[in-house]
């Protein structure tokens, strides 16, 4: 091997790239190749070229305060054709399950009533909504877009590690990671046949526009977003832009007999879809939180009448609360009657009896969760945490154990990846996105691989400093080739500007930024 590698050592844990020293997996041959003439110094300019350009077109994240550059490591991850057909089977069986316990946990609770899930996981929920209640969505969607998150295990099984079907976020990075490999090393993509993911926005536009409440003859759909201060408006505004759709803050909107109107400079226009980004909290003064300027007064009740469908539904967060997380094979077994395809990391509940005993004995051991964080916040890795850290833990868990999962720890696969001139194992996770239109749950092929950039360190959450991967889906059959790009760089997604169409309509590829 050439230089790049020679001091690659793997880790105690599964790589994606390398079977043993010195011997690659099949599908990573041409990437090796590709990689092996590269002097470590070049790699690393392009790497630094390839950050400056993501920063002038705006693709960026917020960590500690500061707006940086979406770290996109160049080194692809790689899933062949059956690695990927288990995912995508396992992700759409995974929404199916969830989309069947939504409707029966707001309608006639059948699981509970048989014992399949406790009462209590239900009725303590925060994300138990009871103006969600009853509320029919048309062709029974309430998850109309997923991220479930999966790891590799030591073994190179697949297991899924949670699930996001409130606001899943991320999926942005995936169509723009894809856009600068196809520029870095295009003809890579000829000899591995790599299938594309630019067909994303239009699923989506498909699902939301399927989704609208019966009688809408057009479906006009828009994105609610909390504003540009939000850390994942470029994801909205480059979703907007992509579908063809408004881009809308709460103030944009006006409800009025139940129904939902968009304020334009041509007067008012009906809105039926709103796939909004923002927290349930937020969305509707008059039924959640009275403080909220930035959500729409009367958008749920516009919802409870049938007028306007919210994507993703109210009260979805029953479904991700982790510790439901524990009950998902249970519950597709119970609504699907069949065995899970992915199965779960080894979890406790220490809302049980008998296990809160066996969590407190063993927290050194554990991965103490809270079954409401997000971002990789408030987990405590046992066997790396320090002795204050567990106290402090134990005393959270003793406190209000139904706050709390415990896992196994997983030594989560690692990939090659470039750490200052060289290439060394870092640990990743992968999130698949699922689009539900009522029919069929379409899964993108590869989904959003994080790569968690320092070393040993299994928090791969951007919000906690971790980078990313492009994730390629090798199909059989002929290559596809990458569309070509325009001369220069793309156009970034734009301010947004009055319109005919939208008081704050996104500019269009090309047109002056204002």
């Amino acid at each position: 091997m050439a230089d790049i590698f020679d001091a690659y050592a793997l880790a105690d844990a599964w790589d994606e790239m390398f079977e043993r020293p010195g011997e690659v997996r099949t599908a990573y041959e041409p990437v090796l190749a590709a990689l092996q003439p590269i002097e470590p110094s070049e790699l690393r300019f392009r790497a630094d070229q390839m950050a400056r350009a993501f920063t002038d077109r705006g693709v960026t994240y917020a960590f500690a305060g500061e707006e940086r550059p979406w770290p996109l490591d160049l080194v692809p991850r790689i899933l062949d054709a059956l690695e990927w057909d288990l995912i995508q089977r396992g992700v759409s069986q995974r929404v199916r399950a969830l989309e069947a316990y939504l409707a029966d946990a707001y309608g006639p609770c059948r699981a509970f009533e048989d014992g399949v899930v406790p009462w209590r996981l239900l009725l303590n929920s925060p994300h138990f909504h009871r103006a969600a209640q009853g509320v029919e969505p048309p062709g029974g969607v309430r998850i109309h877009v997923a991220g479930i998150d999966l790891v590799r295990d030591e073994a190179g099984d697949f297991r899924v590690l949670e699930d996001n079907v409130r606001v899943p976020s991320g999926v942005s990075y995936v169509i723009e990671n894809r856009r600068a490999m196809t520029r870095i090393f295009p003809s890579l993509f000829a000899e591995q046949h790599v299938v594309p993911v630019d067909g994303y926005a239009q699923r989506l536009l498909a699902a939301l526009r399927a989704a609208a409440p019966d009688g809408a003859q057009d479906p006009r759909v828009v994105v609610l977003t909390p504003g540009p201060s939000n850390a994942a408006y470029f994801e909205h505004a480059l979703l907007a832009r992509l579908m063809g759709v408004q881009l809308v803050e709460g103030h944009d909107l006006v409800c009025r007999g139940n129904r939902v109107w968009m304020r334009t400079t041509r007067g008012e226009v009906p809105v039926h879809v709103v796939y909004r980004r923002l927290d349930d909290d937020f969305l509707d003064p008059l039924h959640f939180r009275p403080d909220s300027v930035i959500g729409c007064p009367g958008v749920m009740g516009a919802a409870m009448a049938g007028n306007v469908t919210l994507a993703n539904a109210v009260g979805n967060g029953i479904a991700d609360d982790k510790l439901l997380y524990t009950y998902v094979p249970d519950l597709i077994r119970y609504y699907l009657s069949e065995e899970p395809i992915l199965p779960n990391v080894e979890s406790y509940r220490p809302d049980e009896p008998g296990q809160l005993e066996a969590v407190l004995d063993q927290i050194d051991q554990l991965v103490i969760k809270p079954v409401d964080g997000a971002g990789g916040q408030g987990i405590v890795i046992g066997p790396k945490a320090d002795q204050d850290t567990l106290e402090r833990t134990r005393k959270a868990v003793t406190a209000d154990p139904r706050g709390f999962i415990a896992q196994r720890p997983v030594a989560l696969s690692t990939s090659p990846t470039l750490a200052g001139e060289r290439l060394a194992p870092r640990h990743i996770d992968l999130r698949p996105f699922a689009v539900n239109d009522g029919n069929d749950v379409w899964v993108l092929p590869g989904g959003l691989t994080r790569v968690a950039l320092q070393e040993g360190n299994l928090i791969v959450n951007s919000s906690q400093g971790g980078g990313s991967k492009d994730t390629w889906v090798l199909a059989e059959g002929p290559a596809e080739q990458p569309a070509p790009e325009p001369a220069g760089a793309l156009p970034s997604v734009a301010p947004r500007r009055l319109g005919p169409d939208g008081a704050r309509a996104v500019v269009q590829e090309g047109a002056q930024q204002q």
